[in-house]
This record gives structure tokens, C-alpha cells and sequence, in this order.
């Protein structure tokens, strides 16, 4: 595929695959090194690019892979999918199950976390340790949190604002980190310019909406729990994020019996990001002690 003028390589070095979805579009991934698989699922309004520390740091001794969902990064755009969140499950499933992965060490984020524990909770077996940073994966719906952002964001007026004003990734990326100094001009373009026109921005508008639009979803998945409480865990969670809070890693600590847990207190919501290449000896030394 070429590369999009704005894409800086320098710094997401990676070669670019692509799995045709048949009706939907194609879906970018990146496929790096070898070893035993760490899959790396995104959320809103982020792609590959968010996990670009982590491929470089790990694909030394593992298969780091990393998909951008369709509507996201380098994937297509197509305007009359649906978006749900249970079809980039299915997406996910399908490339995943086209490179038949054992052993798989799945990190999670954001909407990646729903996104990637359906295939989790689907396949069980071939799950070997969770990395959870900031994300849930049970019903939102009752939890004014998530209802009041839900109801904004995915509204009437925050799709306006998100389609015609890309605002969910100039405005509301910027205020979840904990230090935005983090997100500097040139990072922040690698996310404004995937999203460079309304028509390409639906993805972005349907993920607010759905934390309660998807619930009946969300608790199809959250009544499974049970099939992945006994995998090893790390969790690491960023404390000054304004969407995941304390609440949700309690949750998480409660459901995870053989999980590790580091508070970041100065890291928000992309932990990714704002962790940088520290990330990478935190899941090495996790990986490598089990």
C-alpha cells in the first residue's frame, strides 16, 4: 500500500499487511519479529501507531502484531458499515484466526479491551497471559459515568462535533492524558490525520454511542468472565484518566485471581503513549517470569 505523506516512518517503521474483509474493506496490520504472539488491540480514536514503542521494543523476542480496525490508521473507511464494536470482534477474530496464533500474550486498551477479550473469552485456550491498561469489558448502562459521557459524546451533538470537527481526536484525546505535554504536535498529527475528513470520522462518533448502545453485548461478554479469570494478568493503569477509573481497576483486580498490578500516577488514559519505550521491560519481565 503507499505510504500516506503525513506518516512519519522514521518512527513507525513497520511494513504494512493487509487482510481483505470481504463486503467491508481492507484492514492494515503490522506483523513483527518472532517468537510466541503478543497481539495489540486499540481503542477510540487511536490505531497501530498508539503500540509503535512496543513492536519495537518486543518484536526482538516475540511476533508482535497490531491491527488498525477498519474506520481507524491505514484501514479503509467505509462509510456504510455498521462500526459496532462486536463486528470489529468479528474483524479481529478473522485475522487472527487467518494467522493462527498459539500462546498468545493479548494486550488490551480502551475499546480494544471489549474488542479484544471477545476473542479472548471465544478462545480461551489459545490465551497465555493478559496486559490490561485502562479499559473494561462488562455493561455500562446504570453507571452515570459512562451514561452522561455516552449519552454527549454519541448524542446528536458530539457526533456533530466528532464528524465535522474530528473533536473526539483533537479535544478529547488531548484532555485523558495526565500530562499533555506527552502529546506533542507531531504525535498528535498521526491521529488527526487518519481521520482527515467527516466521511472518514464514523468510527470515531459510533464508539461513544455504543458503551451503552452495545450493552446487550457488553453482557453477553461480561456473563463469560469466568473463562479468563485464571490467566496470567498485568494490569497497568494509568490513575489520572478521566474515563477508567480506580472503580474499574478494582473490578478488574477482583475478576483477575493471578494478575500483578502497577498504578501509574502520573499516566492518563494512553498509557501507551505516556509510558513510552518504559513500557516495553514492564510486559518483557511479565512475559518472561511466568
Amino acid at each position: 500500500m503507499n505510504t500516506p505523506q503525513w506518516l512519519d516512518r522514521n518512527d513507525y517503521p513497520f511494513k504494512s499487511k493487509i487482510l481483505d474483509l470481504d463486503d467491508i474493506g481492507k484492514m492494515h496490520y503490522v506483523d513483527e519479529g518472532s517468537g510466541d504472539p503478543i497481539v495489540m488491540v486499540h481503542g477510540n480514536p487511536t490505531w497501530s501507531y498508539l503500540y509503535r514503542h512496543m513492536i519495537k521494543g518486543l518484536s526482538g523476542n516475540n511476533r508482535c502484531i497490531a491491527m488498525d480496525h477498519i474506520g481507524f490508521g491505514l484501514s479503509d473507511k467505509p462509510h456504510d458499515w455498521s462500526y459496532l464494536p462486536e463486528q470489529h470482534a468479528e474483524n479481529l477474530e478473522a485475522l487472527l484466526e487467518n494467522l493462527d496464533l498459539e500462546n498468545i500474550t493479548l494486550v488490551v486498551q480502551d475499546w480494544g479491551g471489549p474488542i479484544g477479550l471477545s476473542y479472548a473469552l471465544k478462545h480461551p485456550q489459545k490465551i497465555k497471559n493478559l496486559v490490561i491498561m485502562n479499559t473494561w469489558v462488562w455493561p455500562a448502562k446504570g453507571d452515570p459515568h459512562y451514561e452522561k459521557f455516552s449519552g454527549f459524546m454519541g448524542g446528536t451533538i458530539g457526533q456533530f462535533l466528532i464528524r465535522n470537527f474530528n473533536f473526539f481526536a483533537k479535544v478529547v484525546m488531548k484532555k485523558a492524558y495526565g500530562d499533555t505535554s506527552k502529546l506533542t504536535k507531531e504525535i498528535h498529527s498521526h491521529y488527526l490525520n487518519p481521520l482527515d475528513t467527516p466521511a472518514h470520522r464514523k468510527g470515531s462518533w459510533v464508539f461513544p454511542k455504543e458503551i451503552i448502545g452495545s450493552n446487550d453485548w457488553l453482557e453477553k461478554l461480561w456473563s463469560q468472565r469466568e473463562k479468563i479469570a485464571d490467566k496470567p494478568s498485568l494490569i497497568l493503569w494509568g490513575m489520572k484518566d478521566i474515563a477508567f477509573r480506580e472503580n474499574e481497576l478494582n473490578k478488574w483486580e477482583d475478576l483477575l485471581k493471578k494478575h500483578t498490578v502497577k498504578k501509574l500516577e502520573d499516566v492518563g488514559h494512553f498509557v501507551q503513549e505516556e509510558l513510552a519505550s518504559e513500557i516495553c521491560p514492564l510486559i518483557d519481565d511479565f512475559i518472561n517470569k511466568k
